[in-house]
């Protein structure tokens, strides 16, 4: 299976009292993919996930996976936790729309580097669709060797890799200097699509694009075909965005200038998240407003 292009982890909507919103969540997944998006994730990070319950995680991959298969895009799912024997039973059930399992390194217990590549070892056994290794240590607390990454990559039923370590490191660079042409990865920092591209990434998996679909879809490209100084001025022009987005946790802005948009009915999160400040939405949206914003 080959990753490429934009994939967008959507936000899991809920309404003002706190339910989970199916019709804004199925229409969001359209919009993106109607805007260029060669995916959705469902209950990606974006997503919320640690504070859904069982049925509602179940409700979100259905929704997607109804939307992707209208359209003949690809839904990774994330799932996982930081018990092996625990996410081969989530694996297992994966939903038969899933092209793709999203698995973050295991958090919090901080196995050895051995442990990461037995862990996806079991994982890549059990599972009926390929895996994205998601590489987030500033989420798991754990930095992967480029010796690990790579054996990680020659595991059957790898697929890829979401990489997310907040730099251009000395780890990203052998990773991917010396990656077999058969392994796709995504860049996870919307900051750093660019230069992961231009070593060797394929694409990205990108938060801002559920509030620009179009704009980060073309970033995308202009980086993977150019030409290189379209794809340096579109950069440039979202960087305010992107950064405005993330002034506070991650999905609280997203969500204030989606539902502001009228896009979503409630800018709602879940503790222990809080909902964005009225100067973090009033930035965002004035990046989103200005004359040499992309949006436009």
């Amino acid at each position: 299976m080959e990753l490429s292009g934009l994939y967008v982890p959507l936000v899991t909507p809920f309404t003002d009292d706190d339910r989970l919103d199916p019709d804004a969540l199925a229409a969001l997944a359209a919009a993106v993919l109607d805007d260029g998006a060669a995916g959705v994730v469902a209950l990606g990070t974006t997503g919320e996930p640690a504070t859904l319950t069982l049925a509602e995680a179940r409700q979100v991959v259905d929704v997607c996976a109804e939307v992707c298969a209208a359209r003949d895009r690809h839904l990774v799912v994330g799932t996982g936790t930081s018990s092996t024997t625990a996410s081969v039973d989530l694996i297992a059930d994966l939903d038969p729309g899933a092209a793709a399992a999203l698995v973050a390194v295991p958090a919090y217990t901080r196995p050895s580097q051995e442990g990461v590549v037995e862990h996806f070892r079991h994982l890549a056994a059990a599972s009926p669709v390929p895996l994205v290794v998601y590489n987030v240590p500033y989420r798991t607390g754990l930095a992967l060797t480029t010796d690990t990454l790579h054996r990680l990559a020659d595991l059957p039923g790898v697929a890829g890799f979401k990489h997310t370590v907040g730099s251009i490191d000395d780890t990203t660079v052998a990773f991917l200097s010396a990656l077999r042409s058969d392994v796709s990865v995504l860049a996870g920092d919307d900051l750093y699509i660019g230069p992961l591209i231009a070593l060797g990434a394929r694409g990205s998996i990108t938060a801002s694009a559920n509030v620009a679909p179009c704009a980060y879809a073309e970033l995308v490209s202009a980086w993977r075909h150019g030409p290189a100084e379209q794809a340096r001025t579109m950069h440039d022009a979202l960087v305010p965005l992107t950064r405005a987005l993330f002034a506070e946790p991650n999905p609280a802005v997203i969500k204030a200038v989606l539902a502001a948009e009228g896009r979503i009915a409630s800018p709602r999160v879940r503790l222990p998240l809080l909902p964005a400040t009225a100067a973090a939405l009033s930035a965002a949206l004035a990046c989103r407003d200005a004359p040499s914003a992309p949006l436009r």
